[in-house]
This record gives C-alpha cells, sequence and structure tokens, in this order.
C-alpha cells in the first residue's frame, strides 16, 4: 500500500519523484508523435509524463529521444558464447533491457539444472531475463543429447517469477501427427503462451500446427512465409542473428499496419557481431535505412513483444510502466546515449554491484578418445549425400555428388569444396560417431572443432586432414569445451567455454578477441564463410530443412529420417 500511495504521489507531483529525465522528448508509440516534458520515475516504474517534475534525482537527456527498452523476444544467451552476467553487460548498454531466453542449449547438455541456472540469474540481473521452459530436450530421437526433459520435469520447472511459458516446439512432426509426448507438454501449457518453430510449414499442416495454441514464429525466412503465417495468427519475430539472417527479407513485410504483429529477435548471436554491428540497435537502424516506417520499427522492437508475450508492464514510456528507457541519438542510428532498467540506471557501477552466482556444467566434454581413423567414411557407392550450405541461413541444400571410394574411404576434395564432416557423442552415452560430406566452407587443409552444436552439443568437426580432425576434436575434451582450429599438427587458436561446453567463465571483451583469433585462423585454412563456428553448429540441427548431421547419421529432415 505505501509503494502504491508513493508512486500516485510522485505521479502527481506532490512528491519529488526518485528520478526525473529531463530535456529530452518521448517517443509515443501508440499515436506517433513527440511528447514534450519530463518523464518521472519512481523505484521501478514510471508514473509521469508530458509534464514538468522535480527529482531527488534528474539526468540531463537535452537533445535526446526517448524510446521504451527494446525487448529481443526470442534468443539463446548461450549462443553469445558467455554467461547470462555478461550477456547482461554487452547487451543491455545497447538498450535491451528484456530478453526473452530459451536455455535448451544448456538443458541439452545439464538437463533441468541448466534451466534453473537461468532462471536463478534471471533475479540478479539488470536486464530483465524472461526464462522459457525447454519444450524439445533432445529436438528429435535422432540425436543423443545429454538430457532429456519430459512433461513432468517441465511442470515441476513452471511458475517461476521469470517464466513466460513454453519456448519454440521445434519437433513440429511431432504436433502435427500428435506424438504423445509432444501432446503431454503441450498440454501442460494450454491457454498460456507458447513460442512456435517451423520452418517452411505451410497449408493444412501450418493450420494444425497453429491449433495447438502457437502463437509466435522466429523460422519464417520469406515474405511469402511471413505473410501466410500472420494471415493465419501468428506473431512473425523477425531474426538477425550471426548465422541466420532474415532481416532483408522480411523488412517489406514490416509496415505500420503489420508492426503491432512483428516482432524482433536475434536467436543466436555471438560477442564479435555484437561489438562491430550491435544487437537489436543494429536491427532497427538497418530496418529504417531500407525504408521500414520509424514509427513500426521501434513499436516491433518494444511494444509489440510486449503485447505478442503478454508483459503488459512495459513497451511504452507512460505512466504505470516499467521503467525501461533507452535515450537515442536520433530514429535513424539509434545510438543508446543512456539507458534505465526497471529504474536503475545502466552504467559500471550498476553491474559491479550486482550479485552472481557460482557457474555449472563443468567438466561435460566426456568424448571416446580419438585417432586419425574415427573420421573414415566407409562406403560401397560413390553417391554421395551431401550438406549444401546456404550462407545467411541455418537451411540447407540436400546435394548429391559422385565421390570414389579409396582403401574403402571416401576421402575429402578441397578442390571440389567436398569436406569431411563428422559429430562425435561428447556426453559420455555411447560413443557415437558419424560421418559425412559438407559443401561451402571452402576449407583446404587444417580442420574446426567445436561443441556448440545445435541443439544436442556433441563434438562437431569439420576437415580435409583426419589428423588435424582428431586433433581440434581431442582438445575440446581438454579444455572443457569450445572452439579449435588445427592444421599440420598444430593449434592455431582456441577458445575454452567450459561451462557446459557453451558458455565462457571470462568477459565478453575476453571472448571477443579470441573470435577474432579464431576467424584469423580459420580463413588461413580457405574457409570462406563469414561466421563458420555458428554456420558449422546448425548443420547438426535436424529440425531445419533439408539435409544435416547428428552423431546418429546424416539425416534427411525433410522426410524427417536418418538416411541409411
Amino acid at each position: 500500500m505505501a509503494d502504491l500511495e508513493q508512486r500516485i504521489a510522485q505521479g502527481r507531483g506532490d512528491d519529488p519523484a526518485d528520478i526525473v529525465l529531463r530535456g529530452g522528448k518521448v517517443f509515443d508509440l501508440v499515436t506517433g508523435t513527440m511528447i514534450e516534458g519530463d518523464v518521472a520515475i519512481c523505484g521501478d516504474t514510471i508514473v509521469g509524463v508530458g509534464e514538468a517534475y522535480e527529482g531527488r534525482e534528474v539526468a540531463d537527456v537535452t537533445g535526446l529521444t526517448l524510446v521504451p527498452g527494446f525487448i529481443d523476444t526470442h534468443l539463446h544467451i548461450e549462443s553469445s558464447l558467455v554467461t547470462p552476467f555478461e550477456f547482461d553487460r554487452c547487451v543491455a548498454p545497447r538498450g535491451v533491457t528484456t530478453a526473452i531466453c530459451d536455455p535448451h542449449e544448456i538443458a541439452n547438455v545439464i538437463g533441468p539444472d541448466g534451466i534453473r541456472y537461468f532462471q536463478d540469474a534471471s533475479r540478479r540481473t539488470l536486464m530483465d531475463i524472461r526464462v522459457q521452459l525447454s519444450s524439445c530436450v533432445p529436438s528429435t530421437d535422432m540425436e543423443t543429447a545429454g538430457a532429456e526433459i519430459d512433461a513432468g520435469d517441465l511442470a515441476a520447472l513452471m511458475g517461476h517469477p521469470s517464466g513466460i511459458g513454453l519456448a519454440e516446439f521445434m519437433n513440429y512432426p511431432g504436433v502435427i501427427h500428435r506424438d504423445p509426448r509432444a501432446m503431454a507438454k503441450l498440454a501442460l501449457f494450454q491457454g498460456g503462451h507458447v513460442d512456435g518453430h517451423a520452418p517452411l510449414l505451410s497449408g493444412r499442416d501450418l493450420n494444425a500446427y497453429i491449433a495447438a495454441g502457437i502463437s509466435t514464429e522466429h523460422e519464417a525466412t520469406g515474405a511469402a512465409e511471413a505473410l501466410e503465417k500472420l494471415r493465419k495468427g501468428m506473431r512473425i519475430l523477425i531474426r538477425e542473428g550471426s548465422v541466420s539472417k532474415d532481416l532483408e527479407a522480411l523488412a517489406p513485410v514490416l509496415t505500420d499496419l503489420t508492426a503491432p504483429y512483428m516482432c524482433l529477435c536475434t536467436d543466436d548471436r555471438n560477442p564479435l557481431d555484437i561489438a562491430e554491428e550491435g544487437h537489436l540497435d543494429h536491427m532497427i537502424r538497418t530496418l529504417i535505412a531500407r525504408g521500414c516506417p520509424p514509427l513500426a520499427v521501434y513499436r516491433a522492437a518494444s511494444l509489440s513483444g510486449a503485447e505478442a508475450f503478454g508483459l503488459k508492464d512495459r513497451g511504452l514510456i507512460a505512466p504505470g510502466k516499467r521503467a525501461d528507457i533507452v535515450a537515442v541519438d536520433d530514429f535513424a542510428t539509434c545510438r543508446a546515449q543512456a539507458v534505465w532498467a526497471g529504474g536503475v540506471a545502466v552504467t559500471d557501477e550498476a553491474f559491479a554491484a550486482r550479485a552472481t552466482i557460482p557457474p555449472v556444467g563443468r567438466h561435460s566434454v566426456r568424448a571416446p578418445k580419438l585417432s586419425a581413423s574415427s573420421f573414415r567414411a566407409p562406403a560401397n557407392r560413390e553417391e554421395t549425400d551431401v550438406i549444401g550450405i546456404l550462407e545467411g541461413k541455418i537451411l540447407t541444400e540436400h546435394l548429391r555428388e559422385t565421390i570414389p571410394i579409396v582403401d574403402g574411404d571416401k576421402r575429402p576434395d578441397p578442390a571440389r569444396d567436398l569436406v569431411r564432416i563428422a559429430v562425435v557423442e561428447r556426453h559420455g552415452r555411447n560413443g557415437n560417431i558419424a560421418t559425412g560430406f559438407v559443401k561451402g566452407f571452402g576449407l583446404k587443409a587444417g580442420a574446426i572443432a567445436s561443441t556448440v552444436c545445435h541443439d544436442h552439443h556433441n563434438i562437431a568437426c569439420v576437415g580435409v586432414d583426419y589428423a588435424d580432425m582428431a586433433l581440434a576434436a581431442s582438445r575440446l575434451s581438454e579444455i572443457e569445451g569450445g572452439f579449435v582450429v588445427a592444421r599440420g599438427g598444430e593449434v592455431l587458436a582456441e577458445l575454452a567455454l567450459p561451462v557446459a561446453g557453451l558458455m565462457s567463465l571470462g568477459s565478453f571483451e575476453e571472448v571477443h578477441d579470441r573470435l577474432v583469433d579464431l576467424r584469423a585462423a580459420a580463413a588461413s585454412l580457405g574457409v570462406t564463410l563469414k561466421e563458420p563456428f555458428l554456420q558449422l553448429a546448425f548443420l547438426a540441427l535436424p529440425v531445419i530443412p533439408a539435409l544435416k548431421i547428428t552423431d546418429r547419421g546424416m539425416v534427411d529432415v525433410t522426410r524427417f529420417e536418418i538416411i541409411p
């Protein structure tokens, strides 16, 4: 009652506000107009706009435009390669005040304890981290993960203050064909929020998927796909990650009419791209540069996300709303000059004052002993299924090439850009090793290996030299996971990710510097991809068409089956 009365008193001006932002203009996302006057904040809540206020603290924002804090509507913080605390320090100063995350990367390694780690971390960060419950651990039955999460496990995790609902339901065949395990999970969240994940799904299958109560979708990669899903009531989350780049294709769909039903997300974005380009701020300025109306873009960045996920307490700079505010230089450049998250100024001092929690998932890499012979591809026919990379997409082509058999082995052919890809089970469950071919890396020598391998997070390795592949993959066991580049029997660069083989114990600045070294090392092998490490990771995700590989073999995703 005292807090309620204090908010009313400060909003009326009877008492000084805790904080007053003075000298700026508020961009109103309802009418599209500018509001002159102060912004008054009481605790974590905005209590006044458009009037003159006195405050115990006054922040001068003269000449700046105040917009609501940005909401990333779907991401995996693990893909930033740092802990939630470092992610907070990395992107909150850029204006991201709410992150709706799905911790299914760490959940695939250590199970429900990984989700609890994110739930506990969410109580301590400056930004508001909302933790969706991971729906598909593992994503399918065609891979070996470190854990499985069923409906009973999800029920035990429900009710946490950070929760909104069920995270992306990747097993769309399980939904439309009514798999009992999928039905049990969906039944838990009937009437609540369920995130979608249905690449290229259309027609009656899409109708069935939406009828299950699934309301948001970040896998639309083209305008026609996005429009069909919009017309059928889904909210479209425009995605621009480090690998999955859909902004250019979907920008024409974002208008003042569609903006209430379109949001922004990054899904998977690493510190290299965040440092060099930005996060949601990069998406905002890029969309405006592509001709999207500023009102539509800023709605998609905040208000639309709040509405889509039932966060009625944010998305506007208005009395009664959470004090998530970004002071930008202008619409087009979207450079944050100051940020408040829940009424707290986002500063180095505020980050230093946070409490943290110990990391989890240490010593999680338990791979079998590897040698050069582990990466042979025994075969009795020359016709070969080959994964074709589409740079900037996690969709792949299903190619077929003729590869000669020499001494019972199909060997890499760098002259044709046909290189070995392998997935090694690293959770200590069965020691599976599967091999295949991929086209699109440009690799001429050496090998690259990683424990960031969606979503099961086994070891993924590409190379043209089997000994270098064994060296790179074996090194991952020694450093508790991460990225390794090797050539000629030598490790050229590496990044240790000892938190479940996914996240660093270092700062995002340190991770950025190691990624620069890794990118240069990969380029020295002939790699032509801008982001080879996350591109490699997605080649093992068997819910994205058309051809992928897991520890159990090559997967025809269109037919949803392992190729014999």
